[in-house]
């Protein structure tokens, strides 16, 4: 009878605590929703969903209000479950940067109906309209964001020419998604300063596209004329450089006047900002290689006499190659295969202790230079880019002569350990490199603290094809996909040169996709066995070719009628080259063999092993809570 009121009596307890339960879980969600609502914790291996530095920089200096409107159509993307969530993850952004802002940033959601005067806003905005949405109506999804200065009865009186200026993301693109915090912090960056900094460009490559022939501008110009004032430079102004120029990128420099460096060399001693990109090879130089004067030239670009005033040795004769970063190329018989001279640089080969090359992920570069210091010199040279230890420098003449057959450069290939430079700071440039000049007035012979440039030893890197893929878009519209960082690159140093570094740490930032590391490595060991057994059988052919050769003028031999060595000769190869191909489809076979057994572990795992583990787990605690139960009555 007492036990049965014990169980009665916890009863009731149970049902007391389940009641005032509900209650404070109720008061506790709303507490927790008024408090907690801007408290995140991102798990995330990458921090996906947590501000940057620069970003956060940004936000919290605004210097006067700005409003930011999102139109976004959300009738119209009611069947469209991914435009809605992209649209969620971007709110979820703007109000993260508005909660960092001290009030200075206000954002308000519009969705623009059909004919209405929000629609009419978007557009005079210059929003882009897209097709696609419910009933066939056009849809909406851009940023307006709007300085306001009179909204705030203390601002900065200073700024009020300012006021009401306006700029846009006319299209919020889901496919861009991994440049969204970029993309909104440059606009808040752009509103927030007063000027744009001023970037002059000097370059021998057709970087501004040809109208005439239908050629854009090379997409890296397209984005800095976005982000700077940029005043294209013809040579001749290389000799009078404006001191408001905050920085100069010079690309491709070739035959250059003495005046002209000496221009360059002035500005840099004057404490301007120089990048200067040279290359052995420049693979887009349509310059004929004999011009109408006779000059012959090698699609090189060197700056001797500056380099050597900056303590810095590059020899245009010589390329890199390295056959640990090559990357896989498509030939004309559609065959793929391993570029030893086309690199693809990252994780050890980015310095990643720079303020520039930070947060960059990968680079790719071509037929590229390298530089090194001079004996002697007092300048020191802080790698940016960099080769690994299995790289090799060559004549530029094989890169070029192997641009059909990239297996070549393999030939006697003897890695000497060395990591190249490829792109690098020069710091401690003090003396001009003019000093016979010192009489003209107003020249200067040293400067009065050290001075920095930053010197690229390749100009394809800046090409649209090395880190850039044409695509089209979720909602149908042509798509620029990064391969890698080469205009984050870019970008970084200008940005960094010009002082304006709080956009550093939004440039080349991380998605969420990760790679199968497992996978990738059983690829690279198969490609390398492939790689050797194709070069086996290309060495056999030629060797084969060269003994029919020697045949032919003592037998007598033609291809209609063949000697009795040279048939030997032909089966024999035949033989062994369908011997190879066996040996290179067992290659193929034991990688797909690899990879399949890989997979199938996993599934094991996740399908299988894993919800047994918990099952066991479950029926584990079951079997001890029952069994404390009957100690607990047996007691």
């Amino acid at each position: 009878m007492l036990r049965r009121n014990e169980v009665i009596q916890r009863r009731r307890w149970l049902w007391l605590g389940l009641a005032l339960l509900l209650p404070s879980y109720l008061c506790l969600l709303a507490l927790s929703n008024l408090t907690l609502r801007n408290v995140r914790i991102d798990l995330t291996r990458d921090g996906l969903y947590t501000l940057t530095p620069g970003t956060v920089g940004i936000t919290s200096h605004l210097r006067h209000p700005i409003r930011l409107t999102l139109y976004f159509s959300a009738h119209a993307t009611a069947d469209a479950p991914q435009l809605r969530s992209y649209e969620q993850r971007v709110v979820d952004m703007l109000r993260e940067m508005a909660a960092r802002s001290h009030n200075r940033l206000r954002l308000k959601v519009i969705d623009p109906m059909p004919y209405s005067d929000d629609e009419v806003s978007a557009e005079s905005y210059g929003l882009t309209p897209l097709s696609g949405g419910s009933n066939g109506e056009q849809l909406f999804m851009g940023l307006v964001a709007k300085v306001a200065v009179g909204e705030e009865p203390h601002a900065d009186r200073g700024i009020d020419a300012q006021e009401g200026r306006v700029l846009t993301i006319p299209l919020l693109d889901p496919s861009r998604e991994a440049f969204l915090e970029y993309d909104v912090a440059k606009l808040l960056y752009e509103l927030n300063a007063p000027t744009r900094p001023t970037v002059g460009i000097y370059s021998t490559l057709p970087i501004n596209g040809n109208p005439v022939l239908g050629d854009r501008p090379w997409t890296l110009l397209e984005q800095f004329r976005q982000l700077f004032n940029v005043k294209m430079l013809e040579h001749q102004q290389l000799a009078h450089l404006d001191a408001r120029t905050n920085v100069l990128l010079l690309i491709h420099p070739k035959r250059l006047s003495d005046d002209e460096l000496d221009g360059l060399d002035q500005y840099v001693l004057s404490g301007g900002h120089l990048v200067v990109f040279v290359d052995p090879y420049s693979e887009v130089d349509n310059a004929p290689y004999v011009d109408s004067s006779g000059l012959i030239d090698d699609h090189s670009s060197n700056l001797p006499r500056l380099f050597q005033a900056w303590g810095l040795r590059y020899d245009p004769g010589q390329a890199v190659v390295d056959r640990s970063l090559a990357l896989p190329i498509e030939l004309a018989d559609n065959s793929r295969i391993s570029h030893p001279a086309m690199l693809g640089l990252g994780g050890g080969q980015i310095n990643h202790h720079d303020v520039i090359t930070a947060s960059l992920q990968r680079i790719n570069v071509s037929s590229a230079g390298y530089f090194d210091l001079l004996p002697g010199t007092r300048s020191r040279l802080l790698p940016l880019l960099q080769t690994s230890a299995e790289a090799e420098s060559m004549p530029v003449e094989r890169v070029i002569e192997a641009t059909s057959d990239p297996a070549g450069l393999l030939d006697g290939y003897h890695p000497d350990g060395n990591h190249y430079v490829l792109a690098a700071r020069v710091q401690g440039i003090n003396h001009t490199a003019f000093p016979e000049r010192s009489a003209v007035v107003g020249h200067l012979q040293t400067s009065t603290q050290p001075r920095e440039v930053i010197v690229v030893g390749d100009t394809d890197l800046l090409t649209d094809r090395l880190w850039l893929r044409f695509t089209q878009s979720l909602l149908g519209q042509p798509q620029l996909s990064a391969l890698a960082n080469n205009g984050d690159l870019v970008a970084n140093m200008a940005d960094y040169l010009s002082g304006s570094s709080a956009l550093l740490s939004i440039h080349g930032r991380t998605t969420g996709q990760r790679h199968f590391t497992r996978v990738q490595s059983l690829q690279r060991a198969a490609d390398q066995k492939f790689l050797m057994k194709k070069q086996e059988l290309q060495h056999e052919l030629s060797e084969t070719r060269r003994r029919l050769a020697e045949l032919q003028p003592v037998k007598g031999g033609t291809d209609s009628g063949l000697s009795p060595d040279q048939k030997q000769e032909v089966e024999q190869f035949l033989h062994r080259q369908l011997a190879i191909n066996e040996e290179l489809r067992e290659v193929q076979h034991h990688l797909n063999a690899e990879i399949d057994a890989l997979g199938q572990r996993l599934k094991m795992i996740n399908i299988a092993l894993m919800p047994l583990l918990v099952a066991l787990s479950g029926l584990w605690f079951a079997w001890r809570r029952t069994r404390r139960r009957r100690i607990g009555r047996d007691g």
